[in-house]
């Protein structure tokens, strides 16, 4: 027989008296019932030899992170950066990798700079099955299936950046740059493209990171006179050479550096020298609205900082967002999954323009640009790709194995 009407009302509302003192006795004994944050390792130089460049890198994760919590989080969750100082040592980076991933337990990397680094990281993040993401221009010759490149690939850089040079300046190429993985392989394709356009290698030298005995190799370039200087020092090793060629009386020599952005130009006195040049993908003076906007948004998030914007810190500002619209997708912030998920259409219109990921090659759709240094430390582009290079992490010059082949004549070392 079923109950009265009053006795169904009289049951429904007890139900909801006694589902409302229970959320009041949950909230009086667990009050903090919000949903725990996501939590994201950010693993840069803050000191040593690489922290006038990475230590920005920060700051770009942190505007993109806010913009983020501002508008409510992900999954209804808020970000939380959890820092790491890697001090410019490659043994230190992996160790911190590993305690990110297994004590912080965060969901996601943001990391590194040099590719000595990166190679450190790398088995680090393939072990645990883990993400990382890296905002670096690099060598290439590499495609990890837990990283995913938001800095340029060589098709991207390196190449296009030496074929402007040899037309611009001459085919006489003097080539210096810090002892370690990345200059040496930029320079073994550099080789390749030399020798397949008529170009000659005068000189080829190199600094251990933070080195700074310069004089003899400037004495060298003084007496070879090359048509350009390519340059892949990382680091405050080139505030020793810069500053050494301009007391030698070098300042007029065309110098095209591959790993000195705005901050490093402004700090290390790279606007002394009148025909400094740079390969990026983006500088801080582009003209688009989405850049302007982004300039803004970080002058106004760090009134007091002294730091432009350069392209490293556009692609980790990038590679934070690519990968919120991916655990967006995914519904989830577990690695494999947002792994999975960054892959299928990730894109964004960016302040270097569209930033497509190209599942392909785990690498990004990118323009290239040229910038010659202003004396304040801004580049005026000299030089724009038409389109969008699509990325190649094995240049074409060679197969994969020849490739992996030549850099197994690196001298030893140079790979950690």
């Amino acid at each position: 027989m079923p109950l009265p009407v009053f006795a169904t009302r009289r049951a429904l509302f007890g139900m909801v008296i006694i589902a409302g003192l229970s959320a009041l006795l949950a909230w009086f004994y667990y009050p903090d019932s919000s949903p725990p944050p996501i939590r994201i390792g950010v693993l840069h130089s803050l000191t040593g030899t690489m922290a006038v460049s990475e230590a920005p890198l920060v700051d770009a994760v942190r505007l993109a992170v806010d913009e983020i919590n501002a508008q409510g989080g992900l999954l209804e969750r808020p970000l939380e950066m959890v820092m790491a100082d890697g001090r410019s040592d490659w043994n230190v980076f992996a160790a911190e990798a590993e305690r990110l991933i297994t004590q912080e337990k965060v969901s996601v990397l943001f990391a590194c700079w040099t590719s000595a680094c990166r190679k450190a990281v790398k088995p680090v993040v393939e072990r645990h099955r883990h993400l990382m993401f890296y905002p670096v221009q690099y060598e290439g010759l590499e495609q990890s299936p837990n990283i995913l490149y938001t800095g340029s690939a060589p098709n991207q850089q390196i190449i296009p950046g030496t074929y402007w040079a040899m037309q611009q300046f001459g085919k006489r190429i003097y080539l210096l740059g810090s002892d370690y993985i990345f200059p040496r392989v930029a320079n073994l394709i550099i080789h390749e493209l030399a020798a397949s356009n008529g170009g000659e290698i005068l000189g080829e030298r190199y600094l251990p990171l933070g080195g700074t005995a310069v004089a003899d190799i400037v004495a060298d370039i003084q007496a070879q006179r090359p048509d350009v200087v390519l340059n892949t020092l990382n680091g405050d090793s080139n505030a020793h050479f810069f500053a050494a060629l301009e007391q030698a009386g070098l300042a007029d020599l065309p110098l095209l550096s591959f790993s000195v952005a705005e901050n490093e130009m402004r700090a290390w006195q790279g606007t002394h020298l009148k025909q400094h040049y740079a390969v990026w993908n983006y500088f801080q003076s582009l003209p688009n609205e989405e850049n302007r906007r982004f300039v803004s948004a970080f002058q106004a998030h760090f009134p007091n900082t002294q730091n432009t914007i350069d392209d490293p810190m556009e692609a980790s500002y990038a590679g934070v967002r690519l990968w919120a619209q991916a655990v967006q997708e995914a519904g989830s912030v577990d690695p494999l999954r947002v792994n999975t998920a960054v892959l299928l259409r990730q894109s964004l219109s960016g302040p270097s323009g569209v930033a497509a990921v190209d599942p392909a090659t785990r690498h990004l759709w990118k323009r290239v640009r040229v910038g010659r240094v202003l004396p304040d430390g801004q580049f005026e582009p000299v030089f724009t790709s038409s389109a969008l290079l699509r990325p190649t992490p094995w240049p074409l010059q060679r197969s994969r194995e020849a490739w992996q082949a030549l850099l197994d004549t690196l001298p030893a070392g140079k790979l950690p």
